[in-house]
């Protein structure tokens, strides 16, 4: 057994029992290791120290009950092993800089750390060759595009640090609320819109200060002859470009978990293991005509050798 896979039995048994007590020294007896090489090997590929990715995990699920109004509080928080309900606020305020209560009045998107897929770390596959793991198919492969693109929606600065999977922090998701935003007024670009194709666009800000900027909107069939108050204009650019193709079971957990896996092993595997870089710019392009699958593309731009530009 590699030692990934060591580490990736670990992260199945802890996601099986993230309501009741999770043992180190357990777990490392459990893949046939010491406990001070277990906890080395994990945290190097988790980038987490154990219980603080089973802490992560477990509020990563109370997330999700939290959305159920009809529970209480206290409940959902004891069914994941927290003892008191002073330990479990102080916990998730830590984590996402606000209070549970404060969480479910508006329902902010959240940043949570989600299950790792080690296993995509070390499969290479060639370009046009799917990439089936993880409940996830990925295809990489060059397009070109003829023509510009045009997009409206919102944008704002996000803080690099904050926002996973560029960082590796939790907390409020400025890109989510930003697409809350956008489908919040998109009617008022009803009869311009495209309504086929989104973008969630991250590119160049200012570096200096740890930030980048992120742009949410559609694509649009015809210019307004004035924009609504608030929209942006945003073009994705004719040129060559790699594209990430991904596919899961259901348009939420496209966005969420695989769409977080995706980026990893694009930006941490695949380009790197290719001698590729790419310019400070992504776009995720999200398809809504898709009857019976949930799709979605993640574009860069490659950096060109000189004689190529």
């Amino acid at each position: 057994m590699h030692a990934w896979e060591t580490i990736d039995q670990s992260l199945n048994y802890i996601e099986e029992h993230l309501s009741g007590e999770i043992s180190t020294e357990e777990l490392a007896d459990m893949v046939g290791l010491s406990q001070f090489y277990y906890q080395r090997l994990f945290k190097r590929l988790v980038r987490k120290p154990v219980q603080e990715y089973a802490k992560l995990r477990r509020l990563a699920k109370v997330v999700e009950g939290l959305k159920d109004t009809d529970r209480r509080i206290l409940d959902i928080a004891l069914d994941y092993g927290f003892s008191s309900h002073a330990n479990f606020t102080r916990a998730f305020k830590e984590t996402y800089g606000i209070t549970p209560e404060e969480y479910r009045k508006t329902l902010p998107m959240l940043n949570t750390f989600e299950k790792p897929e080690i296993s995509m770390n070390y499969v290479l596959v060639d370009e046009g060759v799917p990439l089936v793991v993880g409940g996830i198919v990925l295809e990489i492969q060059r397009k070109t595009l003829e023509k510009p693109e045009i997009y409206l929606g919102f944008e704002a600065e996000v803080e690099i640090s904050r926002q996973i999977p560029v960082g590796e922090s939790t907390g409020i998701d400025v890109p989510g609320q930003l697409w809350k935003q956008y489908h919040a007024k998109k009617e008022l670009l009803a009869a311009n819109l495209n309504g086929r194709v989104e973008i969630g666009m991250s590119h160049m800000g200012n570096f200096a200060q740890g930030v980048f900027n992120y742009f949410a909107g559609g694509m649009i069939q015809k210019m307004p002859e004035q924009l609504p108050e608030g929209f942006v204009k945003q073009e994705l650019l004719p040129g060559k470009y790699i594209v990430s193709r991904i596919e899961a079971e259901n348009f939420e957990d496209l966005v969420t978990v695989k769409l977080d896996q995706a980026n990893k092993y694009l930006f941490s595997t695949w380009l790197p293991r290719h001698n590729l870089t790419t310019e400070p710019f992504s776009v995720e392009k999200y398809f809504r005509d898709a009857e019976d699958m949930a799709y979605m593309e993640i574009w860069v731009k490659p950096l060109l050798p000189e004689k190529e530009k």
